[in-house]
């Protein structure tokens, strides 16, 4: 089993409630956009470049992900520059309409996941691996990309994982 099948499958199992999965949908994007606008504003001018914090994370996290797959960190690297000139515009606000657009979708963001998990009637999985955080965002593409049919050995293989640690979690409590 590779590393992105133990790392989203691991992940899945805490998300196997299709209304969870939806939350996700909306929850995690949020909260990647809103840690992209917090991060956006801090930087250093490189000539007429301005290296912020968000191109880091983007940078370190696009790495990560190409290492556990080539298409799904492409297509998160196309994601995350797609949505980065709207986080830095977000950055260029007063102080306060800064603060407050970037904690309110950090905020809704997770109010989103939580509900999820309450449907789940599981813990969130970053809980128990912190590794989560970084996977959570992941996971919404690959789910994403399966809903339109692709890449279904990959999704069955992690289904089948996802449901065998889901019975020993269960087991376990």
């Amino acid at each position: 089993m590779s590393n992105l099948e133990q790392e989203l499958s691991k992940y899945a199992a805490y998300h196997l409630n299709h209304k969870n999965i939806l939350t996700h949908f909306i929850g995690i994007p949020l909260i990647v956009f809103s840690i992209l606008c917090l991060t956006a504003r801090a930087g250093v001018d490189i000539g007429s470049f301005k290296l912020t914090l968000a191109i880091v994370l983007i940078v370190a996290s696009t790495i990560y992900y190409l290492l556990l797959d080539k298409i799904f960190g492409l297509l998160m690297l196309i994601i995350l520059f797609a949505v980065y000139p709207l986080a830095s515009q977000i950055a260029q606000l007063s102080l306060g309409e800064w603060l407050a657009a970037s904690i309110g979708f950090f905020v809704v963001g997770w109010v989103f996941q939580f509900v999820g998990h309450y449907f789940e009637k599981k813990k969130p999985a970053f809980v128990d691996d912190v590794i989560g955080l970084a996977i959570g965002p992941l996971f919404v593409l690959a789910e994403f990309i399966f809903m339109l049919g692709f890449r279904k050995p990959l999704h069955a293989r992690i289904l089948q994982e996802a449901c065998s640690k889901r019975e020993a979690m269960d087991l376990s409590h």
